[in-house]
């Protein structure tokens, strides 16, 4: 209440005096006037918090005084309670009328003063409180409407943007799945490129067998045909009992012919032939597979014939090199359904697995243990699981947490890119709604365990 300030506006002193102690004791701050023109002068200068106007006042009387006040728009909200001994409600009703808040009647009564002037200035604060915040609300609203105002412009200007880079947003995501494509045939590409001169030496072998067997083949089938001629002969000029010097003629080729040992060895040669051409008709079969770009539709497949082939292209590396002793595979298959999946994919995920499993056998040659890749595949629930373990002594955590990232590689430079299981995770997770993940101990070996639904 210290910094409420009472302006009292009465032409008699002794009033003022009683209404000016009444008050400072009361804790306010007060001035006073002895007639409306030196009231309107002082309340422009020092604003009063409230006005008690006396209605009789030489000059310009009380009502006339608070007509001014309440035309002066920095003065009107000061509130005002008129001083009379005029008790008729007409002259009552003509203060209220002016703006006044309220009436005290002459002569005063001290404990009715301080009562009406503290509700007032009560009224005053909560009134002035009200007005500040709906000023302040009335601002936020004007920053509302014009933030929504530029919202709605911006969102017009997003929509008419949105529109126009529509067509240029589909295209831009086709290029995107372009190269995305391109990278992971180049990808798979570079795997063909690794594996070519092992591949051609595993065609190389059967194709050895059938042209170095070729000649004998031929030189066989001579001899038969010769052995054949000769039979002929004794035939045509024998009698029905046989002469015994035509038969002797005819043994006497056959073992000349050596006929007994054509005759066993002849049968292997075409079998050996017809097994090295399977060979190399199951090797094509599996690179045509790996190297196919089936992105239209997907298919059934067996997982097992995938393994299996792609374990086929990779036999070369699997063979002992230098102090490398030659890397088990021990291959431990469930039962599975086949799988509706994109098969090359699906094969470029065992062979980036299966090359990586290899390359840490090699650069971890031991003499003491047998390198081997233990390969299991079985039925968790609906799930179907393949697990591929390497024995090449593991990765640390730091390196395990990093492998599926794009780029990265342990390998020395020229052996290898750092998109092989990032792309491999990508088709298993992104392509077949899968999951692939790594255990790794190190000192043991690594472990990926790749899981697809059964019906993708």
């Amino acid at each position: 209440m210290a910094a409420d300030f009472i302006l009292i506006v009465d032409d008699n002193s002794a009033n003022l005096a009683v209404l000016s102690k009444s008050l400072k004791d009361f804790g306010c701050r007060v001035r006073v006037a002895m007639d409306g023109e030196t009231a309107l002068t002082q309340a422009a200068s020092d604003r009063p918090t409230l006005i008690l106007l006396d209605v009789m006042m030489p000059g310009i009387g009380g009502f006339e005084t608070c007509r001014r006040f309440k035309s002066n728009p920095d003065l009107m909200e000061i509130p005002i309670i008129f001083m009379t001994a005029l008790a008729d409600v007409e002259n009552k009703a003509k203060g209220l009328s002016l703006g006044a808040v309220d009436y005290i009647t002459k002569p005063f009564q001290r404990e009715e003063v301080i009562a009406r002037v503290k509700v007032h200035l009560k009224m005053s604060e909560l009134l002035q409180t009200l007005r500040q915040q709906n000023k302040q609300m009335a601002i936020e609203v004007e920053r509302r409407e014009r933030a929504e105002a530029q919202l709605k412009a911006i969102n017009s200007q997003l929509e008419s943007r949105i529109k126009v880079g529509d067509s240029a947003l589909t295209q831009a995501n086709e290029h995107l799945q372009q190269a995305q494509d391109q990278v992971v045939q180049r990808e798979k590409l570079s795997a063909l490129g690794e594996l070519v001169a092992g591949v051609a030496h595993e065609i190389n072998n059967p194709i050895g067998c059938i042209t170095s067997n070729m000649s004998f083949v031929s030189n066989y089938t001579q001899q038969l045909l010769e052995h054949i001629a000769v039979q002929q002969a004794v035939i045509e000029t024998s009698d029905k009992n046989n002469k015994p010097a035509e038969k002797q003629l005819v043994e006497d080729h056959a073992e000349e012919i050596e006929l007994d040992y054509i005759v066993e060895d002849f049968s292997k040669l075409i079998e050996s032939m017809a097994t090295s051409g399977d060979r190399i008709k199951t090797i094509s079969q599996s690179l045509r597979t790996f190297a196919r770009t089936d992105k239209t539709h997907k298919q059934d497949y067996d997982l097992h014939k995938g393994i299996d082939g792609t374990l086929l292209i990779l036999r070369h590396r699997l063979k002992a090199d230098g102090d490398r002793s030659e890397i088990v595979v021990d291959k431990h298959y469930g039962q599975l359904p086949k799988i509706n999946c994109y098969p090359g994919q699906i094969n470029q995920v065992f062979m980036n697995v299966l090359a990586n499993a290899i390359d840490a056998l090699e650069e971890r040659a031991r003499n003491d243990q047998t390198p081997t890749i233990s390969i299991e595949t079985g039925l968790v629930g609906e799930l179907i699981e393949i697990k591929i373990t390497d024995t090449a002594g593991g990765m640390s955590e730091a390196v395990r947490k990093r492998i599926f990232e794009s780029q990265f590689t342990t390998k020395t430079a020229g052996k290898g890119t750092g998109l092989g299981l990032s792309i491999a995770q990508k088709i298993v997770t992104e392509n077949h709604g899968g999951q692939m993940e790594c255990a790794s101990t190190m000192g043991k070996g690594t472990t990926f365990r790749i899981t697809l639904p059964s019906a993708t």
